[in-house]
């Protein structure tokens, strides 16, 4: 699809018709990189994406990683 950069104030712009970001999967937010000759949009992510349902994998109850023993453990605590 070929379009025009259009003025906004003094920068200049994309019109993205709404069935091209459907179609991208595009929200509210994006991410945008500089590759020699092209911009590149994607959709934005968040840091933490995806951890909630890793987590709740594992259960609410499970460490994710198995316990280890401190010197306070092995030196001051008496079982």
């Amino acid at each position: 699809m070929k379009t025009r950069l259009i003025r906004i104030g003094n920068s200049r712009g994309v019109r993205l018709a709404k069935p091209l970001l459907e179609q991208a999967g595009l929200d509210d937010e994006v991410e945008i990189r500089v590759e020699p000759g092209a911009l590149i949009i994607s959709a934005a992510t968040s840091p933490r994406q995806g951890w909630a349902a890793a987590a709740a994998k594992h259960g609410p109850s499970t460490l994710l990683d198995a316990p280890t023993a401190t010197r306070f453990d092995d030196e001051d605590w008496t079982w």
